[in-house]
């Protein structure tokens, strides 16, 4: 199990003299990546003097920061004992040093946030894609062949699919970040992006459409690619990895190396196909895409907008005035009113009255509509006529009677299927429509109480037995309905008036 123990290596970042440490493991990051890997501490002080601020450091205090150093595990110290030509240089034990790799990772990352500052990197490049799928093709060529060549070509094209696999995602995701950021939002509420926009959009666009093109070809090759084809291939990666010398101990098993292959290889299928438990996160990167350019449109159309309202029209005016300057009488000026400003003093009706679905018909085919126009005064109100309040007995009494005389032939149909004190669902006929909702209500009702109990219409008890395992069909006369096995017990009767059981 990985343990996640202090990073002690880390800790010249923030601590009291981090301004001395950063300087000196900067120094040692810059000549790393020149290939010297051993320094000494005089080459140090003598780069260091020459920074501002260091103009006071002394030797002394190099020496005690390169210790402590050494202590937190930045530096490794090693003593030089050819090159002693006397027998004080050889006591004061002159020491080289050499960065540990913990320092140049968290060094190089220090520098690549440097360059990026505080807003966020990327791009969106189209290419890396067409590189991507050049190599899978690779791939998919040797695989097909049968035809393995070396275990260093195999590894580089394997090596050639994860690194442009890595830029895709890293770049596309640093760079919706940032059209996302804050910074950018405030941007483009600016007068100054107008001019941007088209530039943005299309570099959207751009990369949309070969990302359409390419995306497509790269699933077709992963869903053709089988991973247990992969095997014979990712042998020879390994063979690779393992002939490369390495001083440590640590030697994993084959088939963890392997798996571990094959769990790269699961992260790119799933960014570019998704799974069942989510979609792609190409799909989501298209999606977004087009969003940036929906957003964009209506930015730009805001802004617009804002800029049209703002905007004098006077130059507009003055020119429309020479215009009817230079008519020679006022039936052409008419006219061109007509045109610039529309009809003036029109009646608008409205009605919602629809004589017909049919959008071809003509207006000349219709027959026309009445529309009753009400004054506009205050006080004024419709003229209505007192109406009578007319007696419903008789028909409440009719319905009545009705309602009675149905539950009256439910009650005689039940007891007709009754066997003693209970109903068996599974011994019954087929039975009338309603006695099949009735039942089915029972259900529900006696469902909605922990000992399935309910009482009935006609005051009676009834206990609900549903059967777990078995199931039945229930036969009626407009269908057939399969349900598990269910018993109506009556219990007994309950009194209206008092509530007891009789």
């Amino acid at each position: 199990m990985q343990t996640f123990k202090k990073v002690i290596e880390a800790s010249y970042l923030t601590a009291d003299k981090a301004w001395s440490y950063r300087a000196i493991l900067r120094y040692f990051y810059i000549q790393h990546e020149r290939m010297r890997e051993f320094l000494f501490s005089e080459e140090i002080f003598d780069y260091l003097t020459d920074l501002d601020g260091f103009a006071d450091y002394t030797e002394e205090q190099l020496n005690l920061d390169l210790d402590q150093l050494v202590r937190w595990n930045n530096l490794v110290a090693r003593q030089e004992t050819g090159k002693a030509r006397t027998i004080e240089e050889f006591k004061k034990k002159r020491f080289r040093y050499q960065c540990t790799p913990y320092t140049v990772e968290f060094e190089r990352m220090l520098q690549e946030m440097e360059k990026g500052g505080e807003v966020f990197g990327g791009s969106l490049e189209k290419k890396e894609f067409e590189r991507l799928y050049q190599a899978l093709y690779e791939i998919e060529t040797i695989l097909e062949t049968s035809t393995f060549p070396r275990p260093d070509e195999c590894a580089q094209t394997w090596n050639d699919v994860f690194t442009y696999f890595r830029s895709i995602t890293k770049n596309t995701s640093d760079y919706i970040a940032h059209i996302n950021s804050e910074e950018a939002e405030e941007r483009m509420q600016t007068e100054a992006f107008l001019v941007f926009k088209d530039q943005f959009t299309t570099y959207l666009r751009d990369f949309i459409i070969e990302l359409q093109q390419t995306a497509l070809k790269i699933q077709e090759l992963l869903k053709a690619i089988d991973v247990s084809t992969l095997h014979p291939f990712l042998k020879q990666v390994i063979t690779h990895q393992q002939h490369v010398p390495r001083f440590e101990d640590i030697q994993l098993d084959e088939e963890e190396l392997i798996q571990t292959e094959l769990d790269k290889w699961q992260s790119l299928s799933i960014w570019f196909l998704g799974n069942e438990l989510r979609e792609s996160e190409l799909d989501m990167l298209q999606i977004r895409t087009n969003e940036q350019i929906r957003r964009i449109t209506r930015v730009v159309q805001r802004l617009g907008e804002r800029h049209h309202y703002f905007r004098s029209r006077k130059k507009d005016y003055l020119h429309l005035a020479k215009w009817f300057d230079s008519l020679s009488n006022v039936s052409e000026a008419h006219e061109l009113s007509s045109v610039v400003f529309g009809v003036f003093h029109t009646n608008h009706l409205f009605s919602d009255h629809v004589p017909t679905d049919d959008i071809y018909t003509s207006i000349w085919d219709e027959k026309p509509m009445e529309f009753e126009t009400n004054p506009r005064i205050r006080h004024y109100r419709e003229k209505t006529r007192p109406g009578a309040i007319v007696s419903q007995r008789d028909q409440k009494e009719k319905i009545k009677q009705e309602h009675l005389q149905n539950k009256l032939i439910e009650q005689q149909t039940l007891d007709k299927y009754m066997q003693g004190n209970e109903i068996h669902l599974d011994q019954l006929p087929v039975v009338e429509p309603y006695v099949r909702k009735m039942l089915l209500s029972w259900v529900g009702k006696a469902m909605m109480r922990k000992d399935h109990t309910f009482q009935t219409e006609h005051g009676r008890i009834v206990k609900v037995m549903m059967s777990k395992n078995e199931r039945i069909i229930l036969r009626a006369k407009d269908g057939e309905l399969e349900m598990p096995k269910v018993t109506f017990h009556f219990l007994g009767e309950v009194d209206v008036l008092d509530g007891t059981n009789i």
